[in-house]
């Protein structure tokens, strides 16, 4: 394999990762990390894939949505590692909780070549900046 093609195999699992997270498909989403797998979200650690998909699916739970958008990646591969630098656009709504928060950060993550294609072995991301409002400020807003 090339490393064009791990490139591109790299990137199809990251939109996978965020597009399962978005979508809520937890079995997607755990199908993205390797088992031993790390995550540090911005101040939030996990140092273990176990407790950072229980925490994903105890916390991202119906009537939460979410946006996750990665954009350009910055990927080095070495052999059977390789590591990536995104660009991360997200927007967080709870009409519930009456909350809206959207923001951008740099992922920094670290992949793992398996038998079963590239994994996570680690994601994590640091702010740029963060906003939230709440949603009784935009008497007009609603989600559809």
């Amino acid at each position: 394999m090339t490393d064009f093609e791990a490139i591109h195999e790299i990137k199809q699992l990251k939109y996978r990762y965020t597009r399962a997270f978005d979508t809520k498909d937890w079995d997607l989403f755990a199908s993205c990390f390797a088992p031993d797998a790390t995550g540090a979200y911005g101040g939030l650690d996990f140092d273990n894939v176990d407790d950072l998909l229980a925490y994903m699916r105890k916390n991202a739970r119906e009537g939460m949505y979410s946006m996750h958008q990665v954009h350009h990646p910055e990927i080095e591969v070495d052999g059977d590692t390789a590591t990536g630098t995104w660009y991360l656009q997200d927007k967080v709504m709870i009409p519930k909780l009456k909350f809206v928060m959207e923001g951008t950060a740099l992922y920094a993550d670290r992949y793992r070549r398996t038998d079963d294609g590239w994994k996570i072995a680690h994601t994590g991301y640091t702010r740029i900046w963060e906003n939230s409002w709440s949603t009784e400020d935009v008497p007009s807003w609603q989600i559809k």
